[in-house]
């Protein structure tokens, strides 16, 4: 069985490790990222089922190295997580294609919670595009 991939993207490095360990012993695979640009990077190199991503960074915020996420993996499911929450930034980040928006210190289990909802919905996207796939290449053949 294949693990479930998840990154977390996060200028503070002892939040990184500790919330990594804790995903990690939960069976879930994690890669890390400390700033937006980092991020990008692995993700044009890996697909992952969900992505914990703070809003405020140096350089490249959370709002948009989320909208370059998703120029990267349309259907990629961002989780925003700030310490510095207001309803304009949540506002932003679901128009912008966020799967959520927590606010730090988020409770852990409601953060798994959200993590396992972006998982079940990145499935139920592939299998959607697998169907019309299979729909389309059957319609071409006259089946």
């Amino acid at each position: 069985m294949m693990e479930d991939r998840v990154l977390v993207v996060d200028d503070e490095e002892q939040f990184v490790v500790a919330f990594s360990k804790r995903l990690g012993a939960r069976g879930f695979a994690v890669d890390t990222a400390g700033s937006g640009e980092e991020a990008l990077q692995i993700m044009r190199q890996r697909r992952f089922d969900a992505v914990v991503l703070d809003l405020a960074m140096p350089g490249m915020d959370g709002i948009e190295t989320l909208k370059h996420m998703l120029g990267i993996d349309p259907d990629a499911q961002v989780l925003l997580l700030t310490g510095h929450g207001s309803v304009h930034a949540a506002t932003e980040a679901m128009k912008g294609g966020a799967a959520d928006f927590l606010e730090k210190p988020a409770d852990f289990a409601d953060l798994l919670e959200k993590i396992r909802a972006c998982i079940a919905t990145r499935l139920k996207l592939g299998l959607q595009k697998s169907e019309e796939e299979i729909a389309e290449i059957l319609r071409k053949r006259g089946w």
